[in-house]
Formats: C-alpha cells, structure tokens, sequence
C-alpha cells in the first residue's frame, strides 16, 4: 500500500505553491512579534512589582536603619518638626528686618501665687533684664492681677489650682518644649536675689561644668535646712559639706548624700542635659517630688560629686513662706517648714494649720512611695548597672 506524500497532501488545487510560503511566513512573523510582545509585558510586570516591593520595603537599603520618631512614620522626615520652645511669635509675621538675637537662651519658670507678687516681680526683672524667657505657673489659680507688671505680656502664664511646680513642670516643661534653652531653672517664688546676676551664674557653672546646681543661701537671712546649700565664702563654687561631730558625718572622701552630689529643690538649675533625665524621674503622680533631690546625682552626666555644686558668689535669699495649705496670719518662718524641705517630721504640735498638715503629710507619703518605686524599678530591671551602689551593712 503506497502512502501519499507530504507534498501532495499539502497541494490543493488551484493554490499555487507560492501562496502557501506566503502564509507560513506571515505566520512565523505573528508568532515572533506574540512571543516578543509576552516577553516585554513580562519583564515590565516584573520590574513594576520590583518597584512597588522597593517601595513597601522602605526604597534603599539604608532607610531600613532609619529611627524615626513614633507617629511620624508616614512623613517625608524633613517635614517633621520634632521640637518647640516657649517663644511667643507675631500672629501677623515676623519683622524680618529687625536683626534677630543669637546665642543660647535660658529659662526660668518660677511657681507663684499672688500674695508673693512683690517677690517675683523683683525675681522677674532680674531674669527679663538678662535675656530670659519667663514662665510663671499660677497654683492659686489668678493671672489677670499680674497684667500691671510690665514684663508681665512678654511671660508665659499657666494656671492650675493647688498645684506644685513638680506637676506643672512635669505637663509643660517636657525635653522637647525646652530643648533651646541651655539652662533650665525651675524655683519657688520665696527667694531673694538682691545679690544674685543670672548671667554671671551662668558663666560660673558653665566654666565650672555643673550639670546641677543651685545658688547658695545666705545663712544670716535664709531658712536653711541642710548645710551644703549655705553659702561658703572661699571661692566661686562648693561641691561638698564636711561634718565631723554627730550623726551623718561627712568628709573630704564621702561620695554620696547629704555630703555631696545633690541639692535642694527650692531653686535648682539643671542644663539641658540634665533636665531631659530628671524629667523623665519625676513620677506623674507625686506632685512633691520628694525623694527626687537624693537621685539627681543619677542624672549629673557624669561624677555626681563633680557635676553637681552650690555657687557660692551668686547667692539668694530662701524667704521660706509656706504656700500650699492655710497659714495662720501670725505665724513666723522660723515655725514653719516650707514645701521644699524634708528634714523636719509632722505632728500635731508643730503643725497647727489643718491644710498645711495634710500637705505635709502627703509630702512623707510620696517620699515613701517615690523609694519604693526606685526599689523595685531597680530590682527589676536586669539591664541596669547602678552607679553608685550603697555599700553592703
């Protein structure tokens, strides 16, 4: 049996051999062009799901090291504006033809009631006159009375009824409201500063390296209530008290508290530094800040027992004037204890004020809660290396 051939299978008749080439050309041409066509709209699909993944997997590779602040994620980072400051600015625009000031500015943000106006005004003038910025935290509540003061319209008012400078300080003082100033000094309203120069203490404790500091207080007119923070008289700075009789000695090697790296809390100055690690210690809750004056040392940036001093030739006056709590009118400094102080125990016969009793005693329920929560914060946390240990009894 013959098979018939390729050839005549393909041949028709009447179709002539050329058309046939004609056709399988033209077939071969549609089938490179589909193939090259798959190809290109693969490799596009390809290098666009490439871009897309680049995209959702932060663009180069060094944008996945990036640390950007928390909630600031889906912003181009130089868009973020990650700090303030307590500058007042035109609500029409600056004048852009006045030369503007340069150089670091400080704050002072002072805790006052109206009853102590004549004291801060003076306290204010001082600061003003040196290129401040002001911030007055009213715990009684009344602001408008300050507006015949003439500084008065250039500081920042916050008020907030029977509330300490702790608290407030804590809401409206955070790192990053403050970040511009260099020095941050946060006092009470019961201080005298006929002999003190803000400018001048700046330069001191500038030169001298204090991270914390205070101004000394004269003895001959101040409620003084721990020994370190009495003005010494043989140089520029003290860093240490000595105490050779009695309880609680201290001497030229003590490392710790009350002898050295700490001051008290009616008029500290912290630098920058210093204040972003103190801020972070003061607990929300415990308004008093008790207890918080012994572990600044933690936040000196360095040596306690050197970055911490009293500055002897810039001193103040400590009034003492009670002013959380109700005062009978005819009671004198010398038998009351001020909200800064801890040295002195509360009981019925010293403490004839009810309000000013109950403040005193909540002040020795933080102090305690305040050391139970350094306690076990401690305990627990394994990461921590302590500074400066107490010694083993």
């Amino acid at each position: 049996m013959n098979l018939p051939s390729l050839g005549s299978i393909i041949k028709k008749p009447g179709k002539p051999r050329g058309y046939y080439c004609n056709l399988a050309l033209l077939t071969c041409f549609f089938c490179i062009v589909f193939l090259l066509g798959c190809s290109l709209i693969f490799n596009n699909h390809v290098i666009s799901s490439r871009f897309r993944i680049r995209r959702s997997l932060g663009k180069p590779t060094h944008c996945m090291n990036e640390c950007r602040l928390s909630g600031s994620e889906p912003l181009p980072r130089g868009i973020v504006s990650r700090h303030s400051n307590l500058e007042m600015q035109p609500i029409q625009g600056s004048d852009d033809s006045k030369p503007r000031k340069k150089g670091s500015k400080s704050l002072l943000a002072v805790a006052a009631g109206i009853k102590q106006k004549e004291v801060v005004d003076k306290i204010a003038k001082k600061f003003f006159s040196n290129d401040f910025t002001i911030m007055l935290f009213h715990y009684d509540g009344i602001v408008d009375d300050w507006g015949d003061l003439h500084w008065s319209s250039r500081a920042i008012h916050v008020a907030a009824i029977n509330q300490t400078k702790w608290w407030f300080a804590k809401r409206f003082l955070h790192p990053y409201i403050v970040t511009d100033y260099s020095y941050i000094f946060l006092w009470d309203e019961d201080l005298g500063v006929e002999h003190f120069n803000p400018n001048r203490y700046i330069s001191i404790i500038a030169k001298e390296g204090l991270e914390i500091s205070q101004p000394a207080l004269d003895t001959a007119k101040s409620d003084v209530h721990h020994q370190i923070t009495a003005r010494g008289r043989k140089g520029n700075v003290h860093r240490r008290t000595y105490k050779t009789k009695g309880g609680g000695r201290c001497y030229e090697n003590s490392t710790a508290p009350p002898c050295t790296g700490w001051v008290e809390m009616m008029a500290p100055v912290f630098s920058r530094a210093a204040w972003r690690c103190v801020w972070h210690m003061i607990q929300n809750d415990l308004i008093h800040a008790w207890g918080l004056d012994k572990k600044l040392g933690y936040c000196a940036q360095g040596e306690r027992s050197k970055n911490i001093g009293v500055v002897d030739s810039e001193y103040i006056v400590h009034l003492g004037i009670p002013t959380l709590g109700s005062l009978p009118e005819n009671k004198t400094n010398e038998e009351t204890v001020d909200q800064s102080s801890e040295s002195a125990p509360v009981s019925p016969a010293t403490c004839t004020a009810a309000d000013r009793c109950a403040v005193r005693r909540r002040s020795y329920v933080e102090l305690i809660l305040f050391q139970k929560r350094w306690n076990r914060a401690v305990e627990e946390d394994d990461c921590w290396i302590d500074p400066y240990p107490e010694p083993e009894t």
